[in-house]
């Protein structure tokens, strides 16, 4: 998108579910943070091992794939609530009011649509690696130390499925507004100019002062 977004929010049960659901998805991006945070910790291991002992640490291909979805999947509805995701704003960012509501709601339900679709994808992966009347309770898992693969799959169907609320709840915001014609919904990203960002950022520096 062509700029940061901003959500505002009021006393509306749609404002109260949206701070609601932002607080598992702050949670969320949280954990993967730290996960690419634990990635470094492995890599400073492994290459340490390896020029002072010669011995990186075993496995590490192997962790790094399981930490994969964790880092890039699981805050993915955190960064669709700031409005974060990369779009085309030609068309959008030329619309105001109704049409501009409208265009949004239409394209949230594609995406909403989508995502459904690879929930129910994503889940069927994991249910085929997971079985626990085997070792470790996976069919498959990694090849160096047989790590079970079911844990990272099982966290896309699960970041997905919070991106589908994250995704109905703007929907009701969108369509909020198209209907009753609204300028500054709650619940949504609202587009900010340059000029918004900097006020923003300036008032926040201020506030830690």
């Amino acid at each position: 998108m062509a700029g940061a977004a901003s959500v505002l929010e009021d006393d509306s049960l749609l404002s109260r579910l949206d701070r609601g659901l932002a607080k598992a998805e702050w949670s969320m991006a949280l954990v993967s943070g730290l996960g690419a945070f634990a990635l470094m910790v492995l890599a400073v291991v492994s290459v340490s091992g390896r020029n002072l002992f010669n011995e990186p640490l075993r496995g590490y291909v192997d962790w790094i794939e399981a930490a994969m979805p964790l880092i890039a999947i699981f805050g993915i509805s955190y960064v669709q609530r700031l409005g974060g995701h990369i779009r085309m704003d030609i068309v959008v960012g030329a619309l105001k009011g109704r049409a501009l509501w409208a265009a949004e709601f239409i394209t949230t339900l594609g995406v909403l649509v989508l995502m459904v679709l690879l929930v129910w994808g994503t889940w069927a992966h994991f249910d085929r690696s997971f079985d626990c009347t085997r070792p470790l309770c996976s069919r498959d898992s990694s090849i160096d130390i047989n790590l079970p693969l079911w844990p990272a799959k099982l966290v896309v169907p699960v970041a997905f499925s919070v991106m589908c609320v994250r995704l109905v709840l703007q929907l009701w915001g969108y369509g909020r507004a198209l209907v009753l014609g609204l300028t500054e919904p709650v619940g949504v990203p609202l587009v900010q100019s340059a000029a918004e960002v900097a006020a923003a950022e300036a008032e926040q520096v201020r506030g830690h002062d």
